[in-house]
């Protein structure tokens, strides 16, 4: 008996002691994203792209738009040049090599991810924080307008904006997807506000005197950005996938030379008879990255989540 005591007792110890070191937030989210294989796995892909994006112009063997002669003898309606030495992955319909190209045009999709994703951000953002802040008819006013755009399909509002413009662009692709981005983040934002709002420390600095105006910018706005953060992070995966779909559609930038995944995609469509590997290559390049940053945000909003907490 005394020695099953003894044995409580020192649990409970270990236990008071556990919970004596303080831990904030994030650092308890990763903390467990370290054990999750699901979280390393989606860290690894988006860590690889991001490195392979940031160097692709050193790693890739030639320019995007260089043309071959000893690619473009063999090339001919009904066959497309294979791998052989120089080129790993053979050529194009174009005589461009297709390696380099795929590495280069991760640039391409990494930049129009990253910017639609900040640009949807930062007006949902503003919104959502409008809304969240003030409340009462604001509130509502912009929640029925975010509304609206919810009321769309993605894909549908993005092609609907993108077909807009007289000439796709790479700017009507960042345009189109940061849009449809905004009402998401709107929502999360203002959700996240309103949940703060009844909180004790906000009814505490309430009592104190503090400004409404700190009370939001300082307490309220920091507590409500994580939900946002982890939202980015699939955004960015979301974006990815729109991307690729606006200019496989033809409302991206229609330049050939250009590399771009979506566009790739799209041009070795009418080929896939002769080289289906021009498909095979940037349809897999985009399920991979797309699927990292998915895995990596899921894995984010799951640690971050207070029920997962052990």
């Amino acid at each position: 008996m005394t020695e099953m005591l003894t044995g409580r007792k020192e649990r409970i110890d270990r236990l008071a002691g556990d919970a004596s070191v303080g831990r904030s937030l994030w650092s308890e989210a990763f903390r467990r994203m370290r054990r999750s294989p699901v979280a390393i796995t989606g860290a690894v892909l988006v860590a690889a792209f991001l490195l392979l994006a940031a160097f692709a112009p050193l790693i890739a063997p030639h320019s995007a738009t260089e043309r071959f002669p000893q690619l473009l003898q063999d090339l001919r309606a009904d066959h497309i040049p294979g791998a052989q030495p120089g080129f790993p992955l053979g050529s194009d319909q174009l005589g461009h090599d297709l390696f380099s190209r795929l590495l280069l045009a991760s640039q391409q999709t990494l930049l129009v991810a990253v910017a639609a994703t900040v640009f949807g951000m930062a007006v949902g953002m503003l919104i959502g924080g409008t809304a969240g802040a003030l409340g009462g008819w604001v509130d509502n006013v912009l929640m029925r307008l975010v509304d609206v755009l919810l009321s769309f399909p993605s894909l549908l509002l993005a092609i609907s904006i993108a077909a807009l413009f007289s000439q796709g662009s790479q700017w009507t692709v960042i345009i189109a997807v940061s849009t449809v981005a905004v009402p998401v983040f709107a929502r999360l934002l203002r959700g996240s506000m309103l949940a703060q709002r009844h909180s004790e420390y906000v009814l505490a600095a309430r009592a104190t005197g503090v400004k409404p105006a700190a009370i939001v910018f300082r307490h309220m706005l920091p507590n409500s950005l994580g939900p946002v953060l982890v939202q980015a992070t699939l955004t960015l995966a979301i974006s990815i996938l729109e991307a690729a779909a606006l200019s496989y559609l033809g409302l991206g930038d229609p330049n050939p030379d250009r590399a771009e995944w979506g566009l790739m995609l799209a041009n070795a469509q009418r080929y896939f008879d002769v080289s289906p590997q021009l498909s095979f290559y940037p349809a897999i390049a985009i399920i991979v990255v797309a699927l990292g940053f998915t895995l990596l945000g899921e894995s984010m909003r799951e640690a971050l989540d207070p029920k997962n907490r052990r």
